[in-house]
């Protein structure tokens, strides 16, 4: 069993594969008396689930070609669950392929393939970092950045929204006192924004003095589908940036600060079936090379020696059998693969922070 991503839209991917069913026999099962039923699922979310009766076969190896719709909008559960589990995934496919013609008979197959992601660790950092404002009335650098700090909220979690907690210490250079009215941010992945907001509660930096700003920031689930898309699109690839800004006043100025110096990009990588490389998706097979999105859309099937067609279909897809596999092609941790086969009758000091304030939240686009 092999499968693939072979094309996505605005609310479907479409899963190609190819499973291949040895039939010892002298005989071909000429009158479709083969039927299969499978699920692909992510962290136990039931990604996509086909079932096909009335499969013919020659004898010998028999490979069916077929593909799945699987709707976007699973993505949004899913994430939850890999965010829980702390940034891991076991993509679970099960299949069952049974034979009316030889009394029920059948074999079940089973595949696993743990993915693991790594999205906010290079935020935590102690470089001190200037901020400038670039304003005429102000000298450079205004303020100092002198550590950042993220983690997931995993209590907070929801169906609607995945808040992340982020914090950075800043140290005020000036003889003077600055009041911050707002900071703001912005999440993207692969510029689609996925988050923005402001907190509204006000901080004092009084001079020569270390603040520990809080910005609580969050993720809209409901949109993750339009993020998955692009995430294809490039092959499986995302760039994650988070963009912080700041509102001061200072000298009797109000004026916004871009915090660019901390701004945080990561990319993110994923190869969920393993095979990426051999079927590339979007913008990585412009080369030229197939990225599938019109070879599976129909059933065909060879055979060894005597080739039995069957009707176009795309009611379903299925991956993995055979001995166990380990894959360390994933960026930010790895991932390895399962396969089983069984057959059955079925620089300063840290400033004290201060109390946390809430926001409103983000968008996902």
């Amino acid at each position: 069993m092999d499968n693939h991503f072979a094309g996505v839209s605005n609310q479907t991917t479409t899963v190609a594969t190819a499973l291949t069913v040895s039939n010892p026999n002298p005989v071909g099962v000429q009158l479709g008396g083969v039927g299969l039923n499978y699920t692909i699922s992510m962290n136990g979310v039931e990604m996509a689930q086909g079932d096909r009766q009335g499969i013919g076969l020659g004898t010998g190896n028999t490979t069916l070609q077929f593909s799945t719709e699987m709707q976007n909008d699973r993505i949004p559960p899913w994430w939850v669950t890999h965010i829980d589990n702390g940034e891991t995934t076991t993509v679970g496919i099960d299949a069952t392929v049974t034979s009316s013609t030889l009394g029920g008979r059948s074999v079940s197959f089973s595949q696993e393939r743990t993915i693991e992601t790594d999205l906010l660790s290079q935020f935590n950092s102690t470089e001190t970092r200037p901020v400038e404002a670039d304003q005429p009335l102000v000298s450079d650098p205004v303020l100092y950045i002198n550590e950042t700090r993220g983690t997931w909220d995993q209590e907070n979690l929801t169906q609607s929204q995945t808040p992340l907690d982020l914090a950075f210490d800043v140290y005020n250079p000036k003889p003077y006192p600055y009041t911050i009215t707002k900071v703001g941010y912005t999440i993207r992945m692969n510029d689609v924004t996925v988050g923005e907001g402001e907190t509204d509660r006000g901080y004092v930096l009084s001079p020569g003095e270390k603040t520990t700003l809080e910005a609580d920031t969050a993720i809209r689930n409901e949109n993750l589908d339009r993020w998955w898309v692009t995430h294809l699109q490039r092959n499986q690839q995302t760039d994650l940036y988070i963009d912080f800004y700041l509102v001061l006043e200072g000298g009797g100025e109000q004026f916004r600060v871009d915090l660019d110096s901390i701004d945080y990009q990561q990319e993110i990588e994923t190869d969920i079936f393993g095979n990426k490389a051999q079927y590339p998706t979007g913008e990585r097979a412009a080369d030229g090379s197939s990225d599938g999105s019109d070879s599976s859309t129909g059933d065909s099937v060879t055979a060894t020696p005597t080739p039995t067609p069957t009707e176009t279909e795309t009611d379903g897809g299925l991956l993995g059998e055979g001995d166990t596999e380990t894959d360390d092609s994933l960026l930010n941790g790895g991932e390895t693969e399962t396969e089983t086969a069984t057959e059955t009758a079925t620089p300063t000091e840290t400033a004290t922070p201060t109390e946390t304030e809430t926001d409103d939240g983000g968008l996902l686009g």
